[in-house]
């Protein structure tokens, strides 16, 4: 009888995979960020720059990266993307503090307030604290096939559809 049990239990019991992990020297998880990460405009002050972020534990078939840094919580019905970057090389596996615009072999498209790469966090004063998830994607391919002028929604849809593996981390601000 108690072989029976056992069998399903090891079926549940994954041996030597580990799953894909994101870090931050600069952010933490459920932590407020820093001003230096928020937007110098918008009524925002801040020194506008990428955070330093680490991934590791990719799945097997990754060919390049994806990164990408959303506020579920913008007033927009849409959310906010504040930065958007494809076809990282798979041998990468971590960015620099203010490395957007930088980063070798990669594309940034451009962020919700229309600028190519990180836009910082932002929210409207007032609106309490906002979530920013930073997500580093894995992708099958070394470069995705996206149409010229690719919106950031069509962007968030090919990677939720193509890759083969996802890490977040979710930081906070308010706007004081």
């Amino acid at each position: 009888m108690k072989a029976k049990f056992l069998i399903p239990l090891l079926a549940a019991v994954s041996f030597g995979s580990s799953a894909m992990t994101l870090t931050s020297n600069d952010v933490q998880e459920g932590s407020r960020m820093a001003d230096t990460y928020a937007y110098n405009g918008f009524g925002c002050t801040g020194g506008n720059q990428s955070p330093q972020l680490s991934w590791s534990d990719a799945p097997k078939g990754t060919k390049s990266f994806a990164i990408t840094a959303f506020d579920p919580d913008a007033p927009t019905g849409s959310g906010w993307w504040h930065w958007v970057a494809v076809n990282i090389p798979a041998s990468q596996h971590s960015l620099n503090r203010g490395e957007s615009g930088h980063i070798k072999g990669a594309e940034e498209m451009k962020n919700d307030y229309g600028l190519k790469g990180f836009g910082g966090v932002c929210p409207p004063k007032g609106a309490g604290m906002h979530r920013y998830e930073f997500t580093v994607w894995a992708m099958p391919t070394e470069k995705m096939e996206l149409p010229k002028g690719a919106s950031n929604a069509l962007v968030g849809y090919m990677l939720n559809a193509q890759s083969l593996g996802k890490a977040r981390l979710t930081a906070t601000y308010v706007n004081q």
